[in-house]
C-alpha cells in the first residue's frame, strides 16, 4: 500500500534522498492513525508531499 506512494514521490522529489521519502509516507500515515484518521494512501501522499515541499523549500540556496 505505501510501495506506490513512496515511487510517485521519488519520481517527483529526485533531489530528496528515497529513505527519506519512504520516512515521510510512513511518518505521515503513523500520524494519522494516532489520530484516530482512517489512512488511505491517497491521505499519506497528501500529508507527506506538503512535508517533503517544506523541507525542499526550507533548503539554503546553493552558492555560487
Amino acid at each position: 500500500m505505501v510501495e506506490p506512494v513512496v515511487n510517485r514521490l521519488a519520481a517527483e522529489f529526485l533531489t530528496v534522498p528515497l529513505s527519506t521519502v519512504a520516512r515521510c509516507v510512513a511518518d505521515a500515515w503513523a500520524c494519522g492513525e494516532h489520530l484516530g484518521v482512517a489512512v488511505t494512501p491517497e491521505i499519506a501522499g497528501r500529508v507527506a508531499r506538503e512535508r517533503l515541499l517544506g523541507l525542499v523549500n526550507s533548503a539554503p540556496p546553493s552558492r555560487r
